[in-house]
């Protein structure tokens, strides 16, 4: 996730920032009419397919299908684009300038010619040099383009932009981390996936394992609502508000026209996907889809959250709050993926409570070889020792066995790394969501997920973690003489290897990490 790159060591720059002139300030925000998700789409053919699939009698009950494989995923985000007649709602974190993001823009673009109303909702921490980008494409009809919790340093780098806008350092280390794909108000993409390369294996040097999960039925209408709170919120504004370029809407078209001219079309994906299933648009043009009806909840954070003053008052009815109720609920198996993993005193007394009445838990998250956030890592393994003592079993995904397996995708020569943030509960519920289980979900960013009331879902995902886990990650134990040890097993779990201190990593890595490590506040990992 790249989370913020950056924002962990980034409070070293406050000394610097301030012998700086120059730091920027936002204009005045303007009101806007609120807008709303369209609810008259009855008559579009996603629609009629969405109600076609659904259980007769059962009108509660939603549509699921995981999309675990990066191709798949991103593509089924292509084919809703392309059959939407209403509406698109698209809310992302990241929503990058490159390959994939020009893609899913282009397919925003082409929506709108066609009378469908887009309105794309983008946190603004990631939006370096890219205001032209988005600002031509809101020049086209039928699009709005809004930003969340602006930076009021507008170009340059991450870095440049957050040392000119350090002034607000306060406001700005609050993000919109939630991800929602929506069209017609009938289907839903949602999950832990960024709108970038290295979330659909398509960057050079690293790519993320994910999980992504589509919807139909009453959960999206929920979604719907959630989308509706954030569009409509105080910490929003429009981004013809924030950035102006002296262009016509005409030039700013053709400007936008020749920013997505090149990009691809769809990614290359197998005839089907780890679980066995055709893609999404093979699916949608039979009116056929494989999905399972279940029961589910959409959690959701306020966007206020962030305006709340102590880190208790943010906590409290959060996604992340509320997650670990539901974690609780567990009763005999507790299975999580959460690539920054840092529990913290709350998540440490559960993990005991839980352990001590005999539930079996199992934690897969990432390597320090593995992760993008060392410093998370770092706060992770302040607890790990306790937390492996107590009786939790851990799995760090590893780049080097990940590439070898090539069960979690193709990854050629580049690192593989854990994004997916997921739970499975007794084997019958499912957690599926942006949030990480760390001080930063819990009370720095917004997150939104959902819960799904689903053996089947829970048995998918197991089957795609489960084994995977043995030939892509270490299993992490307490060692003869008190250490930590990192063992490589094969398939069968049987072990091949053990290592006595963190693998694939260079000392310069981990003494940067036992450096820094004590001056990072848990609340900012």
């Amino acid at each position: 996730m790249k989370r913020h790159a950056s924002f962990l060591g980034l409070c070293c720059l406050l000394i610097v920032a301030a012998l700086l002139g120059g730091c920027a300030s936002l204009p005045a925000p303007r009101p806007v009419p609120p807008t709303y998700a369209i609810q008259d789409v009855a008559s579009t053919r996603l629609a009629r397919i969405a109600k076609q699939n659904a259980l007769p009698g059962a009108a509660e009950l939603s549509g699921f299908r995981l999309l675990p494989e990066a191709p798949f995923s991103f593509n089924a985000r292509i084919a809703l684009a392309s059959r939407a007649e209403k509406s698109i709602d698209a809310q992302y974190y990241e929503l990058r300038n490159d390959g994939v993001g020009r893609q899913l823009l282009r397919e925003l673009r082409d929506a709108s010619l066609r009378g469908v109303r887009v309105r794309l909702l983008v946190d603004d921490l990631y939006m370096s040099d890219a205001d032209e980008l988005f600002s031509s494409l809101a020049a086209y009809p039928n699009v709005e383009v809004r930003l969340f919790n602006p930076l009021p340093a507008r170009s340059g780098s991450l870095l440049s932009r957050i040392v000119f806008s350090i002034h607000e350092f306060g406001r700005i280390n609050h993000r919109m981390h939630n991800k929602l794909f929506i069209v017609d108000n009938s289907f839903s993409v949602s999950g832990g996936r960024n709108i970038a390369d290295e979330y659909f294996m398509q960057d050079g040097q690293a790519n993320f394992i994910d999980m992504d999960v589509l919807a139909s039925g009453p959960v999206v209408r929920e979604q719907s609502a959630a989308f509706d709170i954030y569009w409509n919120s105080e910490q929003v504004r429009p981004i013809g508000q924030v950035a102006s370029f002296d262009l016509s809407p005409e030039q700013a078209q053709r400007r936008f026209d020749q920013w997505v001219g090149g990009a691809g079309h769809g990614l290359p994906e197998n005839e089907r996907d780890a679980l066995g299933r055709t893609s999404v648009a093979h699916q949608l043009d039979d009116g056929k889809l494989d999905q399972f009806h279940a029961k589910a909840q959409v959690l959701v954070d306020d966007p206020a959250k962030i305006m709340r003053g102590r880190m208790e008052e943010r906590f409290q009815g959060s996604v992340s709050q509320r997650t670990l109720a539901v974690l609780e609920t567990a009763r005999s198996h507790l299975f999580i993926t959460s690539p920054y993993y840092v529990p913290g005193q709350v998540g440490l007394a559960q993990i005991q409570r839980q352990l001590q009445g005999g539930v079996k838990i199992i934690v897969v998250t990432n390597s320090l070889a593995a992760t993008d956030e060392p410093l998370v890592y770092a706060g992770y393994a302040r607890y790990r020792k306790e937390i492996l003592k107590l009786g939790v079993v851990i799995y760090e995904l590893s780049p080097m066995l990940s590439q070898r397996s090539g069960r979690l995708g193709e990854f050629g020569k580049t690192t593989g790394r854990l994004h997916g943030k997921t739970a499975v509960i007794d084997d019958k519920r499912v957690f599926v969501g942006s949030m990480n289980l760390d001080g930063r979900s819990a009370s720095l960013n917004t997150e939104i997920g959902l819960v799904i009331d689903s053996p089947e879902i829970a048995a998918d995902i197991n089957r795609i973690i489960s084994i995977d886990r043995y030939t892509s990650a270490y299993l992490v134990r307490i060692g003869a003489t008190g250490g930590v040890e990192w063992v490589e097993q094969d398939s069968s779990g049987t072990t091949t290897a053990v290592h006595e201190d963190e693998p694939e990593t260079s000392w310069f890595i981990k003494s940067k990490n036992w450096l820094l490590s004590p001056f990072v506040a848990e609340e900012l990992l």
